[in-house]
């Protein structure tokens, strides 16, 4: 039996939806009213299209994830209203916490475009089924995957939309050094602890161009290897990399767009990022006959060389003016989304293959 990877999807999407809806988590403060009282209020007199998009949509993939764990755990009659409940408590409690936020502005519009959108997610998944679609996928999950595949699906779903927040190397997740010193040093600062900390004392430098190309190709064989560890066949694997590299250069691609504009989604594929991708899809050709258990044992080391080397380096001035764009600009839910999935993702993935290697098989 396949368990289904819709309820964990669920649980990471609803921590993403929390961080998004009360980043940046300062300056709490009593405005004197109910938290509920938004729910009364007038109408908001300034929205933009943008608003309700994103808020329609960023609901959507929560309906379909709760709706599709009920209707993948034989619990079908109620996978729609299970959902909107699900997404009205959801948002209502988000809303509620915003009144304390002074950066952040409760709204009954936000609350019913959430829940509408979490409403058109679960009947998405609801058409899906009643057209046999989810069959299908059941019926190609149990042909290309072992039967304990949940993990690394979940962690190959996320890795995509943590490539949307703007990388300092291309594909290069995992980069927190700098910022937790950096966060360390604010947290300590006029505290004799400071100069006990070993990471205050830390130089980073930036990457040299061919460190820079090794983490390139490094950080592309990691979810090839991720991948290889629940696909037996190899003309299955073959088919899976090429879907893969596809992902991760069109993602990266639509990255760039959203932080430079659209004439732009494609100069960070200069010659050598392209080299490394050619390199990156050799290499994977290469160990398309590994086994599963010797694919999980190799991207335990390459999860350790890659993130050694990623974690040395400093950003650049260029890179740090990306990320203000961001976290300024009206991507700043977005960014909420998208920024722990970027700087986690290669954690996780490293738990998840050192418990394939020990034998133990993870169980969300």
């Amino acid at each position: 039996m396949h368990k289904t990877s819709a309820w964990p999807l669920a649980h990471v999407y609803t921590g993403l939806i929390v961080y998004a809806s009360l980043y940046p988590f300062v300056h709490w403060r009593d405005q004197g009213v109910a938290p509920w009282f938004f729910l009364l209020a007038p109408l908001p007199r300034y929205w933009t299209g943008f608003d309700v998009v994103s808020n329609v949509l960023g609901y959507m993939p929560l309906g379909f994830l709760l709706a599709l764990s009920a209707l993948r755990t034989g619990r079908g009659r109620f996978a729609f209203r299970f959902a909107v409940l699900a997404a009205l408590a959801l948002s209502f409690t988000l809303e509620s916490l915003q009144v304390y936020l002074p950066v952040r502005v409760a709204s009954n519009l936000d609350l019913a475009l959430n829940v509408t959108g979490a409403a058109l997610g679960a009947l998405t998944a609801w058409a899906l089924e009643r057209m046999s679609v989810l069959q299908r996928w059941s019926r190609f999950r149990a042909n290309w995957f072992v039967a304990e595949a949940r993990g690394a699906l979940v962690l190959l779903a996320i890795w995509p939309i943590a490539l949307l927040f703007p990388t300092a190397v291309p594909f290069g997740l995992g980069q927190v050094v700098e910022r937790l010193q950096a966060a360390l040093v604010d947290v300590l600062a006029d505290s004799p602890l400071l100069d006990l900390l070993p990471v205050h004392d830390l130089e980073l430098r930036p990457l040299s161009p061919v460190t820079e190309w090794f983490c390139v190709v490094l950080a592309v064989v990691i979810p090839g290897l991720l991948g290889y560890c629940i696909i037996h066949q190899r003309a299955h694997r073959a088919r899976f990399l090429v879907w893969l590299v596809s992902l991760g250069v069109g993602t990266s691609a639509l990255s760039a767009a959203l932080s430079f504009g659209p004439e732009h989604a494609w100069a960070w594929l200069d010659t050598p990022v392209q080299v490394a991708l050619t390199c990156a899809m050799l290499l994977l050709v290469l160990l398309l006959w590994v086994p599963r258990r010797a694919s999980a044992a190799l991207a335990v080391l390459v999860l350790a060389i890659y993130l050694s080397l990623i974690n040395q380096t400093s950003t650049t001035l260029y890179f740090d003016q990306t990320l203000f764009m961001w976290e300024q600009g009206r991507f700043i839910r977005f960014h909420g989304l998208a920024q722990w999935l970027g700087w986690l993702w290669p954690f996780f993935s490293l738990v998840y293959v050192l418990r394939l290697v020990w034998g133990e098989e993870p169980k969300n």
